[in-house]
């Protein structure tokens, strides 16, 4: 899911990246809204208010408001940031550590709500604050690495595109074009993903409360795990034949064939001439 950048990445790398970061960006959004009574997956509602807020001189909520919008867009960049300087160091690395970042705000959500939080108005600026900051990393990175084909905190723009593609699906021609079919299944699972963090989220949080950001940091550990296991094993099976392929024992190739056992080698066939 990670590992993978711009157009190296296969339709299923975005797609197991769209469902898990979409079903995370549900859950934040209405654990956030029955909380603190804000959205905080996307900034399109927050521009309203800034608008509204302005127009009435409320210079003071125009300055939280405009700090929100700022956060998610620090949030975006610090990610894209991360990925470009870092990615020809470890492009696993480079992908990870803005999840990494996301995990470690919701965390401090968590923590400080389920312990500290005395709901005053301060306090949830500034919660609201860090969780856009949250999201915004979270939708900057899959934006990036994905070539700007998955954006996840957000289904504007996804219900826009698969629209389109449905009317384009009346003509034949359209409906047998892979890649628009493609793009059609990777929308249509992030939307159900989104729907489903939602509808989670909403179930659980009357008795999980603040602990429902615990459950996200383990959705998101879930993405980081998944390329770390792979990485991991590829790193394994390559150890392992080069073992075989240049007579090199290493501890590596030693537990493999330990669990694995040895192959069984096929007796080397004599020509007749040899005789």
């Amino acid at each position: 899911m990670l590992r993978n950048y711009s157009n190296s990445r296969t339709l299923g790398d975005n797609i197991r990246l769209g469902t898990l970061t979409a079903f995370t960006a549900g859950t934040i959004n209405i654990a956030s809204l029955l909380i603190f009574l804000s959205f905080t997956s996307n900034v399109t509602g927050h521009y309203a208010i800034l608008a509204a807020e302005i127009s009435k001189a409320n210079w003071a909520q125009v300055a939280v408001v405009g700090g929100w919008i700022f956060l998610f867009f620090s949030g975006s960049f610090v990610s894209n940031f991360i990925v470009i300087n870092f990615n020809k160091k470890s492009k696993y690395f480079a992908h990870a550590m803005p999840i990494v970042l996301e995990i470690i705000c919701l965390l401090f959500v968590g923590v400080y709500g389920q312990l500290y939080y005395q709901k005053t108005l301060e306090e949830t600026e500034y919660l609201v604050a860090l969780m856009l900051f949250a999201t915004g990393l979270q939708n900057g990175l899959t934006a990036s690495i994905s070539n700007f084909s998955v954006k996840t905190t957000h289904l504007t723009g996804t219900t826009t595109d698969l629209g389109i593609l449905v009317s384009m699906f009346t003509q034949k021609k359209y409906r047998k074009n892979g890649e628009l079919i493609g793009r059609a299944k990777l929308l249509m699972s992030i939307m159900i993903a989104y729907v489903l963090g939602a509808v989670f989220s909403g179930l659980t949080y009357y008795y999980l409360e603040f602990r429902v950001f615990y459950v996200i940091s383990v959705c998101l550990l879930i993405v980081i795990g998944y390329d770390a296991y792979k990485i991991h094993v590829r790193h394994f099976n390559t150890k392992y034949r080069y073992n075989r392929i240049y007579k090199k024992p290493n501890l590596v190739a030693y537990l493999y064939e330990k669990i694995h056992g040895i192959p069984k080698r096929e007796k080397k066939r004599k020509l007749v001439f040899e005789d």
